[in-house]
């Protein structure tokens, strides 16, 4: 299952899932893409399918590895990868190195373990106000699921995560 950045940063206030959707339909990615974000529906952990969450790898565009399954990113160390694999954005551009992303921190309203952040999640990604807040992870620890709080005002980075596999 692929993991994919969107090709620009954006606010607490986004149409995450539309976003994944059209711009993997715009790459020519013919599978499912949803937004990896806890919402008000549906847990970050739960988003993949099950019949997909131990047996499928998580790899970047290029098909290198970031996580064994979708599974092992929620065992509570905060989804710990390894940062030498970059995640690229739709586009192809490694969002690590690129100035596109100043702020090379990822959206995610989760806890460690993946369960939504009611209060963390900017209103369910309906607003940038500035007294909102996100749960948010710098990408430079090497986690995704990192515990930080952030004003939903900041242009941070989205993933999105192929949550079907078709062969």
């Amino acid at each position: 299952l692929h993991l994919v950045a969107l090709n620009l940063p954006f606010s607490g206030d986004m149409r995450a899932d539309f976003q994944c959707f059209q711009q993997a339909q715009l790459a020519g990615l013919t599978s499912t893409y949803r937004a990896f974000l806890s919402s008000h529906l549906q847990d970050l952990a739960t988003v993949v399918r099950k019949t997909d969450r131990y047996h499928l790898p998580i790899v970047n565009l290029k098909g290198e590895v970031l996580f064994n399954n979708w599974v092992s990113i929620f065992n509570g160390n905060g989804g710990q990868f390894n940062i030498h694999v970059p995640i690229y954005s739709f586009d192809g551009r490694n969002i690590m190195t690129d100035p596109s992303w100043p702020q090379k921190v990822i959206w995610h309203g989760s806890t460690a373990n993946g369960i939504r952040l009611v209060s963390n999640y900017c209103e369910a990604w309906r607003t940038a106000d500035m007294g909102a807040v996100g749960q948010a992870s710098p990408l430079k620890t090497g986690k995704l699921l990192d515990q930080k709080v952030h004003s939903c005002s900041n242009q941070f980075i989205v993933l999105c995560i192929e949550n079907s596999f078709v062969s």
